[in-house]
């Protein structure tokens, strides 16, 4: 049973000296109050069973002693660790400590009066994780031998909560299983660009990953020209309803070049290198998104904002791979290039090929936030669109299929042009070294560049290219009024005359669309709604309904 203190004699409670005795000789506590207690009346609870009114506790009360009047038995033992109650003198003597729990030891930092000693912290580790006991953070421990354990799939989340998901929630797991999983990623950067949250981010692969928690907002399925944008509803929108025949309803088109002596290194008559500086020299714009060449690897393309015109210049010509562009619209990354300038002022020019363009129209079609993209997005005034067929994967086009199969080193590369239906490449000297049928390259294009049929950039507000022109000249339409603008400032610096050929593009459009008809899964229909439902797109393409519940 519970043992019960004598009760000092005093009626009125006073606090005990911290070296005194009681009456009975035991030592007293420190700062405890004497108080009068008639011990008979003292009512102790049974060691089993439970009565109202009385403590429920049967367990040993704490008995604490100073380390001058150890437990008998210990008199003589002499410790020097502590745990017997003295303050680690081993000697026998007499020693003064703060009271402690009976058989335990005094705590770590403090001294025998209770105050807090010297500290010492481990420094953490610097631009790393912590290393937890040398092993890797998400190592199991103590798995029992032979049992195999797994991190459960995305599946444990509704086995968890039980709560039924939205059917128009898409979230960018199933983004990446419908669409970059299966190859059919045109990396335009448009899921990037469309996130609230900045959670989707571009990997070393070129391709959208996620960076962190998606909110399941849907914006990165709806925006994307492989997912869930139905691009050709886009064309309809912007430019109205005759853009989805032949070449689209254009104010005017012609053939151009440049005669200044930069355009040696520019692609056919350097239309977009012209236009450009003559929209910077008019304070039309503050910048313009281009390409530029990697400074590690040759002939693979980046984003780059050009500010000056000489920028302009030293980056003119083509490159064969995309490069993000409207995952690089971040003003923030550009900022030591535009110091003075306000981002809510700021006016952009866009160049890219159309499926780029569609997905910044789109995007500016919605009052939404677009988190750190939002500056950019709001930013592109003027859209220039490269006729493009086909993109490719740079590693497979410029690794695999010239210098490993054709013996064409890309450092020995001056120039590339895919023209008449030929991928056509010249040495630093201008000389042809290579021109075959571009198709035996199609190993090396993207897979999603089949499904496309804008060749012109149905979205853009000019469209610049070789087709329909004689070699050194452009092809440029023009399809808005702010393209007109664009076309006007610079005409005054060009050689030009009426397009050349109509039926060259017109052509290559059909081929284009002919071979978008055969690749896509899902129905073409410019007037149906603009956004594809992810339960449709499944149907259509085979695609794993709630990848992110289903092993993904």
């Amino acid at each position: 049973m519970t043992e019960t203190p004598d009760a000092p004699a005093d009626v009125a409670p006073e606090l005990h000296e911290a070296d005194g005795e009681d009456a009975d000789g035991s030592p007293s506590l420190p700062g405890v109050p004497d108080v009068d207690v008639d011990p008979e009346a003292v009512q102790v609870p049974p060691v089993s069973g439970r009565e109202a009114g009385h403590s429920t506790s049967t367990g040993k009360p704490i008995r604490f002693f100073r380390s001058d009047r150890r437990p008998e038995g210990d008199a003589d033992r002499g410790c020097d660790d502590g745990s017997c109650g003295c303050d680690g003198n081993d000697s026998g003597g007499p020693s003064r400590t703060a009271p402690v729990a009976d058989g335990g030891a005094t705590p770590a930092n403090v001294d025998g009066e209770g105050s807090l000693g010297d500290l010492e912290f481990t420094e953490p580790a610097e631009g790393v994780s912590q290393d937890v006991e040398g092993s890797a953070p998400d190592e199991r421990v103590g798995v029992p031998e032979g049992v195999d354990l797994e991190t459960p799939s995305y599946r444990i989340r509704a086995e968890m909560n039980d709560i039924e998901e939205p059917d128009d929630k898409t979230w960018f797991m199933e983004l990446d299983a419908a669409v970059i999983d299966e190859g059919r990623c045109i990396q335009c950067g448009t899921c990037v660009a469309s996130c609230p949250s900045d959670s989707i981010g571009i990997g070393d692969d070129g391709l959208p990953e996620l960076v962190k928690m998606c909110t399941g907002c849907s914006l990165c399925w709806d925006f994307c020209p492989r997912g869930g944008l139905r691009y050709e509803r886009q064309w309809k929108i912007t430019g109205g309803e005759d853009n989805v025949k032949g070449a689209g309803d254009p104010i005017t088109e012609f053939s151009a070049k440049v005669e200044d002596d930069w355009r040696e290194n520019a692609q056919d008559g350097g239309l977009v290198t012209s236009v450009l500086i003559h929209l910077l020299e008019a304070g039309e714009i503050d910048g313009a998104l281009i390409a530029t060449e990697s400074d590690d690897e040759p002939w693979k393309a980046e984003s780059f904002l050009a500010t000056t015109p000489a920028e302009c210049i030293e980056n003119a010509g083509s490159f064969y791979n995309q490069t993000m562009a409207l995952g690089n619209l971040d003003v923030d990354q550009w900022e030591e290039k535009l110091p003075d300038e306000d981002p809510a002022d700021l006016s952009l020019a866009l160049v890219g090929t159309p499926c780029e363009i569609e997905g910044i129209r789109a995007l500016q079609d919605f009052e939404w936030d677009y988190a750190s993209q939002e500056a950019g997005v709001r930013a592109v005034d003027y859209t220039i669109a490269l006729m493009c067929t086909k993109n490719f994967n740079y590693r497979r086009l410029m690794g695999e299929k010239l210098e490993a199969e054709r013996g064409i080193a890309p450092e020995d590369i001056g120039k590339m042009d895919v023209l008449h239906g030929n991928m056509m490449v010249y040495d630093h000297s201008g000389e042809m070294i290579l021109e075959e049928d571009v198709e035996e390259f199609h190993d090396a294009a993207l897979k999603g560049c089949d499904e496309c049929a804008d060749f012109t950039g149905y979205c853009a507000d000019l469209t610049v290219g070789s087709v329909g022109s004689s070699d050194e000249y452009s092809s440029v339409i023009v399809r808005t009024e702010q393209g007109l603008k664009a076309w006007e400032l610079t005409e005054p610096d060009l050689d030009y005359h009426d397009l050349e050929d109509r039926s060259a593009i017109g052509g290559l459009q059909s081929w284009d669309k002919k071979k978008a008809f055969e690749s896509l899964q899902r129905p073409f229909d410019p007037d149906a709604p603009r956004f594809i439902e992810y339960t449709d797109h499944a149907d259509s393409y085979g695609t794993i309904r709630n990848p992110h519940e289903d092993a993904h």
